[in-house]
């Protein structure tokens, strides 16, 4: 990365400027029916312990065997991550004991992962394009679930999640902003969840985040970094790394020294606190798995998984762009989720595409986020909006009338057209009607003529006038040019 440092993205301490060097982890559950090493069912909410077999439960004896599915999803995620797809990896042991990892080690992979280098675009709303490279994605199980509150003297252990496959996805420390922290994990999930690798679902546990946080003066090597566990939401990842990097300020500016340590993050309290000393990868005794073989498959494997890969959000935007003239904000709003982007399509056919655009994201988009709904619940279907919309180019109806005619199809459904014919709600076009209205609210407001005259700006406020005069029904350009000639005013 280069040496420049934008000064909007530091953090001023009591003694000066301070840079924050966030680096992550992302832990993704991979999308399959059965985990990594055995058939077990991975479906999310079974009672405990229902989803587990002898390889889970790691009764004596028992060997692992890789599931070929979970394998290509990683793949595809790695294409996806636009990374080096490593034809040859390796399955190590990690060693560490918990109640809820009954090995005794979690299989992971260590110098040899399934994925290498890559790299993630992330699109910030001031239009700055951060780039993010991944250092490695390797596929590992996931341990099981410890729970501490259903008795008073007793941890129960749910082995259910024990097993499953993960994908790590770990980047570089080139994030600078808990801002830019927040898209890269928003950006991640969006791919994933168009590869359809990984569902997404952050109050499920199925994307969390572990995030290496570090704070230096601008320009000097990176400091010491903190390692906060188990984000599950991306406001959390936000709160914890504001406050992590407060907190390692105040610790250097008061002359003390950051501890490498891993923290957890209190959500109530919006605060991290020490969980324990930051292990280092030796203290793991990494070592191959003797259980299972390199995990090995050939290019022509690679090269088929990605001639099928989707359309990507970032090729999906590129296209918005350039085929309907969107802004690139617009054509970002529109490409988050895979669905949101098919209606706008569905919508825009045939239309013009910025008209389009801005229906789906102010009045659809602002109306299901009003309702806690996804674009797949919308009572109005993109038929439904695209007849809205074309009713509004033939001038049958204007723009106000359009978002009563949207409230009334989002209501009650319906053909918005025949609507429009039995509510009588047809935009007017005879300039007499309008002509009436026009000269009504001329006669009344003498005043405003004059000042209109002198500051045509003004035109404005009768347009609006006029419209409330008439429901909405005039049609304002029939209304603006009626307005101009009676006025004296030009254009």
């Amino acid at each position: 990365m280069g040496v420049s440092v934008n000064p909007s993205k530091l953090i001023k301490g009591a003694t000066g400027d301070w840079e924050v060097v966030i680096g992550m982890e992302v832990h993704a559950q991979v999308n399959s029916e059965a985990k990594l090493f055995s058939g077990s069912s991975t479906t999310f909410g079974a009672e405990p312990n229902d989803h587990v077999s002898f390889v889970d439960a790691a009764m004596p004896g028992m060997l692992p065997v890789i599931n070929e599915e979970c394998v290509r999803q990683c793949i595809r995620s790695g294409l996806g991550l636009r990374a080096k797809i490593n034809l040859r990896s390796v399955f190590d042991r990690k060693n560490y004991f918990y109640p809820d990892l009954p090995q005794g080690y979690q299989i992971s992979q260590y110098k040899h992962p399934i994925v290498g280098e890559g790299m993630v675009y992330v699109d910030m709303p001031d239009g700055e394009t951060v780039e993010v490279r991944i250092e490695r994605l390797h596929v590992e199980q996931d341990a099981g679930k410890s729970v501490h509150d259903l008795h008073p003297t007793m941890s129960l252990v749910d082995l259910n999640r024990s097993g499953v496959g993960l994908m790590e996805i770990v980047s570089l420390p080139d994030l600078r902003s808990a801002e830019e922290a927040k898209a890269y994990v928003s950006k991640l999930r969006t791919i994933l969840r168009y590869l359809g690798t990984c569902d997404g679902d952050m109050e499920k546990g199925n994307l969390r985040a572990d995030v290496n946080v570090s704070v230096r003066r601008p320009g000097e090597p990176f400091g010491t970094r903190c390692e906060i566990k188990n984000l599950n939401s991306i406001r959390y990842i936000g709160q914890a790394i504001d406050y992590e990097a407060r907190r390692q300020i105040g610790v250097l500016e008061d002359g003390g020294v950051i501890d490498q340590e891993t923290r957890l993050f209190d959500h109530a309290r919006g605060e991290t606190r020490s969980m324990r000393s930051k292990e280092e990868a030796h203290d793991y005794r990494y070592f191959p798995d003797p259980d299972l073989l390199p995990l090995e498959f050939t290019q022509s494997y690679v090269d088929a998984l990605a001639k099928d890969l989707p359309e990507l959000p970032d090729e999906k935007k590129a296209r918005f762009i350039k085929d309907y003239g969107l802004s690139a904000y617009d054509a970002g709003v529109l490409v988050v989720e895979r669905a949101s982007a098919d209606y706008f399509e569905n919508v825009a056919a045939g239309r013009d595409g910025k008209a389009a655009a801005n229906w789906v994201i102010n009045e659809l988009f602002g109306r299901l986020n009003k309702e806690g709904m996804d674009v797949a619940a919308s009572p109005v279907s993109a038929a439904q909006l695209g007849a809205i919309i074309d009713l509004i180019a033939k001038g049958t109806i204007s723009g106000k009338i359009a978002k009563d005619l949207f409230e009334i199809v989002w209501q009650d459904g319906g053909d918005p057209e025949r609507i429009v014919e039995e509510r009588g709600l047809k935009q007017v076009t005879d300039t007499g009607a309008i002509e009436k209205a026009v000269d009504e609210i001329i006669a009344a407001n003498p005043d405003k003529v004059e000042q209109a005259k002198a500051k045509p700006t003004l035109l404005g406020w009768f347009v609006g006038q006029v419209m409330k005069a008439t429901g909405g029904k005039a049609n304002p350009q029939a209304v603006n040019a009626l307005l101009r000639q009676k006025l004296g005013i030009g254009g």
